[in-house]
């Protein structure tokens, strides 16, 4: 009985090989491997973010000083099923198993990953559920690609296809979740892995769709920022302005997680006492500042809300830094994208309080995507995300924006990754 099963499976399979006959359209089977990727991208994608949802909802019962011994058990939590179930690594290696691995995401440590990373984004974490969505989706198009028999670049494709799938179901922008994955890839060449586009975008749409049907998303902009109106030229320059402003705060990301990194190498740590440290230095911060718990998502539209003095602006932005480089370096597992937005809003509104006469949506716009553009290397991606998720229709100056933070980033990544071998052995 056996025998004939796999006898049936092994048919199916050669007729998945061959072109659909009779074919007028561009429309073939890989479309539909690619659409199918996407409707499993956007299951997970979704019943992700309800049981994130529904854990953040319990957790967040517990609010005041509170907050110190709940970060500090979940964080220990997740350090525990880390270390008995195994390492899910992070972006850096997700990143370095595309480039080098053949396109290979391991999906062997995504219980591991979806366990530890709900745990910690729900208990207040700064980072988001992009990067374990991205590692979950696109180790599941992996394994799909070696189930249809793809080798080369049709698995790499196709792994960079999952990614985009999960990456574009939690912010709702199909090109940009496509471009990022793309993007994020290699620090100078994003055009390197352009034969993935079509397969990215397919899979991209189709998770949209399944996810906007699960949770019931709608259209239109996640953060309510006033309508912005053209004053002229000098926008731009503006635009620029305050890119090199957010870059510079990108800098000093960079080099914070780097001593906080040194900080928790010292020593030769069990991952569970470095998430447990990590939680307590967390629970402090989001006692003080309520407002820096979480990776972002809601707090942004609270924070643009507020009207909080500039002194009280620049304690949340440093502290801000703070929360996101020891949840990266302490072992918490999560993606900075969102908590980065948040950092540069921050930044926007301090800056606003210096430049009144500007438009605050520009101001905000402009270190928003000039501090990711600079810490993650994606220009393109950045531009189109924050249109959809603002709902700021001019793309010009926030591409402006965008390549600011882009060319006046260090030369050293923060994914290190993201560099060619030659390059990094040279730097």
């Amino acid at each position: 009985m056996k025998l004939k099963r796999k006898r049936k499976l092994v048919r199916y399979l050669n007729l998945l090989d061959q072109p659909i006959r009779f074919n007028p359209f561009v429309f073939s089977r890989t479309f539909l491997l690619w659409a199918f990727l996407g409707l499993i991208g956007g299951v997970i994608a979704g019943l992700y973010w309800i049981v994130l949802e529904f854990l953040t909802h319990k957790i967040a019962f517990f609010s005041g000083w509170e907050v110190i011994p709940t970060m500090t058990v979940c964080g220990l939590l997740a350090g525990l099923i880390i270390h008995f179930i195994g390492d899910p690594g992070e972006i850096h290696l997700i990143v370095n198993n595309i480039r080098f691995n053949k396109g290979k995401l391991d999906p062997k440590n995504n219980p591991s990953m979806i366990l530890s990373s709900l745990l910690c984004v729900a208990s207040g974490g700064s980072l988001g559920p992009e990067a374990p969505l991205v590692q979950v989706t696109g180790s599941t198009g992996s394994w799909l690609g070696k189930v249809f028999r793809l080798k080369g670049e049709e698995l790499r494709s196709l792994s960079i296809a999952g990614m985009a799938s999960g990456f574009t179901a939690l912010f709702g922008a199909p090109l940009g979740g496509s471009l990022f994955s793309l993007e994020i890839l290699h620090h100078k060449h994003v055009a390197l892995y352009y034969k993935a586009i079509m397969p990215a975008l397919v899979a991209s749409s189709f998770s949209y769709i399944v996810f906007a049907l699960i949770i019931h998303l709608g259209l239109g902009p996640v953060w309510d920022l006033s309508p912005y109106e053209y004053s002229g030229v000098f926008d731009f320059a503006y635009a620029v302005f305050f890119a090199v402003a957010a870059t510079a705060i990108g800098w000093i990301f960079t080099y914070c997680t780097k001593f906080f990194k040194s900080l928790f190498e010292r020593r030769k740590l069990p991952i569970y006492i470095k998430t447990t440290i990590g939680g307590i230095i967390l629970g402090i911060i989001a006692f003080y500042f309520p407002i820096t718990r979480y990776f972002g998502h809601h707090e942004i539209s609270e924070l643009l809300t507020q009207h909080l003095s500039v002194k009280l602006l620049l304690a949340v932005l440093v502290f801000k830094i703070i929360a996101i480089a020891v949840t990266v370096t302490s072992g918490w597992r999560g993606g900075f994208i969102i908590p980065l937005f948040f950092v540069g809003a921050t930044l926007g509104l301090i800056l606003h309080h210096i430049f009144p006469e500007v438009s605050l949506t520009l101001t905000i716009i402009s270190c928003m995507a000039a501090i990711n553009a600079c810490v993650t290397r994606t220009p393109m991606s950045t531009t189109i995300l924050l249109a959809t998720l603002t709902g700021f229709s001019y793309l010009t100056p926030i591409l402006f924006a965008s390549l600011t933070g882009y060319f006046l980033a260090p030369r050293i990544p923060f994914i290190s990754s993201q560099m060619e071998p030659a390059d990094e052995a040279a730097s």
